[in-house]
């Protein structure tokens, strides 16, 4: 089964950097739907530029890797988040995990989109050339089951099948008349909503020195999905990362200080590669400070935030919060709530 395993992995490393390959040849934009599933969860990895697939050790890692939630030492973890997005947009996200018996980790996950009400209109024959409808509200969501595996004290694999689900309101559509002022004109309101499922599979080893991990994923693995005529793929993606912990290398006792130095590197179905920098310092596993960069983006990059924990009898409880500056599109901030028992 090991083998087997060390086999998958290997499988995921050449079709990683196959895509890469084949997607450093020309750089396309634009060109997937339901973009939503790219939205970072947990203000914990977003804090540190994004960066979360070697280093999210808890049920928020199913949206990061779902290697890493075997990597849980509680029996249930459950994570809460909070986004406050741009332009009024917001998303919230939750997360448990479960020990199977010692066999693996179960994780139940999903992501519920915000986007407010948008005003509804129809063509018409007046002088403005169109006349109000009234307000509607687009919806999507995402929910996961995954399973994880630690085979060793430094590989594990995992793997997150997710069902999608956007609606995009409904439409008024011609359903017969060449113009308006036809006869026969006619028209009708036409839903426009997809589901689907998607799959994320990831890996992670720990060389057990010095903080050293490497990881890679394939997210957002689908059949493509068509409105009218338009044929798109999700927003398939592949990420390597790698992490350090550079005062370990120091010939002293540090204490309770430790420095956690994070690198990724993402490529996206429809842009082109983005890196990410992640730098996170705590003191004794209680109190974080996190930052980061992440280049290749037009309004966002720096990012900063916050996290804390306590150990309460046989409760583990997290709070982490992340500030990411937007540009134009202003100040974006993110919060966080986990509790292991």
């Amino acid at each position: 089964m090991k083998y087997i395993l060390k086999y998958l992995s290997l499988v995921i490393l050449i079709t990683a950097m196959f895509s890469h390959t084949v997607n450093g040849q020309f750089e396309r934009k634009a060109q997937v739907g339901m973009k939503f599933l790219s939205n970072p969860v947990s203000a914990e990895a977003i804090a540190r530029g994004t960066a979360g697939i070697n280093s999210t050790y808890n049920s928020n890692g199913i949206f990061w890797n779902p290697a890493l939630t075997s990597l849980i030492t509680s029996d249930i973890d459950v994570s809460m988040n909070y986004h406050q997005w741009i332009a009024d947009i917001s998303y919230n996200a939750v997360a448990a995990s479960i020990n199977a018996f010692d066999l693996g980790v179960v994780t139940l996950s999903g992501t519920f989109m915000n986007y407010g009400d948008l005003y509804t209109t129809v063509r018409s024959n007046n002088v403005q050339g169109y006349e109000e409808t009234g307000t509607f509200s687009p919806g999507a969501f995402q929910v996961g089951l995954g399973f994880a595996q630690k085979v060793s004290d430094r590989f594990s694999y995992g793997l997150n099948v997710k069902y999608v689900y956007q609606d995009l309101g409904s439409a008024w559509i011609t359903t017969s008349g060449d113009t308006m002022d036809a006869a026969d004109f006619s028209r009708g309101l036409k839903a426009y909503d997809l589901s689907t499922f998607a799959i994320d599979i990831g890996t992670f080893y720990d060389f057990k020195y010095k903080g050293i991990t490497f990881a890679a994923t394939l997210q957002n693995v689908s059949q493509e999905k068509k409105y009218e005529f338009d044929v798109f793929p999700l927003p398939f993606s592949v990420s390597f990362g790698a992490t350090v912990a550079p005062l370990q290398f120091l010939e002293r006792d540090l204490g309770a200080h430790n420095v956690v130095v994070c690198f990724e590197s993402n490529h996206p179905r429809d842009f082109g590669e983005k890196i990410k920098y992640g730098l996170e310092y705590d003191y004794d596993k209680t109190f974080f400070v996190r930052t980061g960069y992440i280049t290749n983006l037009d309004e966002r990059g720096f990012s900063a935030g916050l996290g804390f924990r306590k150990k309460l009898a046989a409760w583990d409880l997290r709070v982490d919060y992340a500030f990411q500056d937007a540009g134009i599109f202003g100040n974006l901030n993110y919060f966080t709530i986990g509790i292991g028992y």
